[in-house]
């Protein structure tokens, strides 16, 4: 039997779900009228919109765009490529009146695909603009009820602490002595497809655990650095075997520190050293300044072994960019150059470092920053929509920011020794900002 209610019929081993196979059969059809009364009161169903085919993995949203699918011969035998336009015209209709519906923009069906995936290799751009606008949707608002659960902890907390201190008083008054309590410890937030972080929905998750893996425990920043780390000529692993740095990195990192330091004798500060890829680049643009923040321990060794301490202009800061960089924003200092490239920390980690610190350490006149772009970047359309996100958080928090479309080789023989390949898309977007004029 299946998870989902409703009269079935037994195939062979498959249990059909009639009620589910009408709706996946309405969102085929583009039939909006059927669609939406199906999805909207359909009450065996309560998550109607999300149903999935036993067989296919198909959601009504892959339903609805593989309909749109063009023949691979025409009627006189001729290879044909095109959508119909009417047929993509009706399944437009049809995916926006799901999403509204609050169909998921990144279920994954049985062949690993998310209903965008789908739509990009069946050539319906028009339909994988709109998922890709679906999931920026839902990130952006991801990303603002976290900041809300956030000031709504606080919130409780100072409620707390003025109820504490209160009774701490009445203590006091008896006693004569009143003790403040303890800080509480925060809680690291585990990465959603953030730089490097090797995400995994949650559809991915329950196919791992039914064929008994267990799908990236704790890939936190926290679990980071407390590993022992695998340093190697051409990569970084953790004790999980993530791949932290790799080689292949290499020419989009030259290609950003040259756009970054255009000319000798410029102050430029990195976040993260990784193999120190960036900041041999950095060394060759000759810099008057040059501040590296790296948190782990074994690569902070690593970089002394490695004569980096005495390198020209070159101040290492051991410890976390939230720990160092408050303090360097109090002593004034201002950098024409900064770049960022952490592991496993979170997409609020990366918007809290722009938004809040970058500010005070860039150059006003002439500054320039940029970061190592692989948010998303095992899935394409995980890496459109968290471009988009990331430009709509630099414009508010304002930064202006270019993008460079970068190829990049085929990388089948890097991941060898590797847990999972984080980069799998064709181009990098080199990103470079600066403040709004």
């Amino acid at each position: 039997m299946t998870d989902q209610e409703g009269p079935e019929i037994t195939f062979g081993q498959i249990d059909v779900n009639l009620d589910v196979q009408e709706i996946l059969l309405a969102a085929s059809q583009h039939d909006l009228a059927k669609l939406r009364r199906l999805v909207r009161t359909q009450s065996s169903l309560p998550d109607a919109a999300n149903v999935k085919d036993p067989e296919t993995g198909y959601t009504p949203l892959h339903s609805a765009i593989a309909a749109c699918e063009p023949e691979t011969e025409g009627m006189n035998g001729d290879s044909s490529s095109k959508i119909d336009p009417e047929t993509l015209k009706s399944g437009v209709e049809a995916v926006k009146l799901l999403l509204q519906e609050g169909a998921i923009w990144n279920d994954l069906d049985n062949n690993d695909e998310t209903p965008g995936c789908l739509a990009r290799r069946i050539g319906a751009l028009e339909l994988y603009e709109l998922i890709v606008d679906a999931g920026v949707r839902a990130e952006m608002l991801l990303n603002r009820l976290d900041g809300y659960e956030e000031l709504s902890e606080e919130e409780e907390e100072e409620d707390d602490v003025k109820e504490s201190g209160a009774k701490a008083d009445e203590v006091s008054e008896v006693e004569g002595q009143g003790e403040g309590d303890a800080a509480p410890e925060l809680v690291e937030v585990s990465p959603e497809q953030a730089a490097k972080v090797l995400s995994t929905t949650e559809a991915e998750a329950e196919a791992l655990e039914a064929e008994g893996v267990e799908a990236n425990p704790g890939v936190t920043n926290a679990r980071y650095l407390d590993s022992n780390l695998n340093i190697q000529e051409d990569r970084i692993l953790d004790s999980d075997q993530n791949g932290v740095m790799m080689q292949w990195e290499s020419d989009i990192m030259k290609k950003s520190a040259v756009a970054l330091l255009p000319r000798p004798g410029l102050k430029v500060l990195n976040i993260g050293h990784g193999m120190g890829i960036v900041d041999g680049f950095f060394q060759e643009q000759s810099p008057a300044e040059h501040h590296i923040v790296e948190a782990h321990a074994d690569v902070v060794a690593e970089m002394k072994k490695r004569g980096w301490d005495s390198k020209p202009g070159v101040t290492i800061h051991e410890g976390r960019w939230q720990d160092i960089l408050p303090g360097l924003v109090a002593e004034g200092v201002t950098f024409d150059a900064i770049y960022y490239d952490t592991f496993a920390e979170s997409y609020a980690d990366f918007r809290d470092f722009f938004s809040e610190h970058v500010i005070g350490l860039l150059e006003q006149e002439g500054g320039k920053w940029g970061f190592f772009n692989g948010m998303g970047a095992d899935r394409q359309i995980s890496y459109d929509v968290y471009q988009k996100v990331a430009e709509m958080d630099l414009f508010e928090a304002g930064f202006d920011v270019d993008w460079e479309d970068i190829p990049v080789p085929k990388l089948d023989g890097e991941w060898q020794g590797v847990k999972r390949a984080y980069w799998v898309v064709d181009n990098y977007r080199l990103p470079l900002c600066r403040f709004m004029d």
